[in-house]
């Protein structure tokens, strides 16, 4: 999409770019594979139940916990499945991959000196996997599971941890994510530069997003410089919106 000239920022007002990995970094695809398709057709092999019967035990459990660190825990559904969960991705990580020109992007923040910070709800496990399939460390400064701090994306309190842990100054800070109740927390917090991925899944048309400033993908913030120009003065991006199966 174009950026309206209004709502630009100059790389020049940002220290620190804080990302999301699944949806934001890298494909959601795949998450989106296991937890529909491949954990309930696994759940009926080794349980012996039919597909009904996965879906009547499966479905009110992940309903009751979205959008609380369990819901990306990796040990609770383990336990709560039967099921050894870090295994079976495992069996499928052939599928993980980067979202398009995530790279690129990347390469070219970093090359403006910015502080890039993962930041996840992702359980360390598949942090671990997905960083061992892509060598999606060697990108970033740091990488921060919210495992870590105790608390999801989603919760007040894990902005007020990962703010100590980091110190950064969220006037200064672009944050980017795919799950608005994500968003809608860190712009609570107080993050100047809040933007949202309309498609972080490529197998999946994108979304209609109206309460945030929303693009397809990182490449469209990547800074362009004018011709002749300064890249780190180069306005691409934007703030986010008014204050008000993302799963690892």
């Amino acid at each position: 999409m174009t950026l309206p000239a209004k709502n630009a920022f100059a790389w020049t007002d940002i220290d620190t770019v804080l990302l999301d990995m699944d949806g934001t970094v890298l494909d959601l695809g795949f998450d989106s594979f296991f937890w529909r398709d491949y954990l309930p057709r696994r759940y009926c092999d080794m349980h012996g139940v039919a597909p009904e019967e996965a879906r009547r035990v499966l479905d009110p459990l992940f309903e009751a916990h979205r959008g609380t660190l369990n819901w990306y825990c990796l040990d609770f559904w383990s336990r709560e499945l039967r099921l050894d969960i870090a295994a079976l991705k495992l069996e499928v990580a052939d599928r993980i991959c980067f979202l398009a020109d995530a790279p690129h992007f990347l390469e070219t923040v970093k090359g403006l000196g910015k502080r890039l910070v993962l930041v996840t709800n992702a359980h360390p496990a598949s942090l671990g996997l997905k960083h061992a399939r892509t060598d999606l460390g060697r990108h970033f400064d740091a990488m921060i599971s919210a495992h870590e701090l105790g608390f999801a994306k989603e919760d007040a309190q894990f902005w007020h941890r990962l703010a100590a842990r980091e110190k950064f100054d969220p006037a200064r800070t672009l944050f980017v994510d795919d799950s608005l109740p994500v968003l809608l927390a860190a712009r609570d917090f107080g993050i100047a530069w809040v933007v949202a991925i309309r498609r972080p899944d490529s197998g999946r048309p994108p979304r209609e997003i109206a309460d945030f400033t929303a693009i397809d993908a990182l490449d469209e913030l990547t800074p362009r410089p004018p011709a002749g120009g300064d890249a780190d003065a180069s306005h691409t991006s934007h703030r986010g919106g008014p204050r008000r199966t993302d799963r690892p």
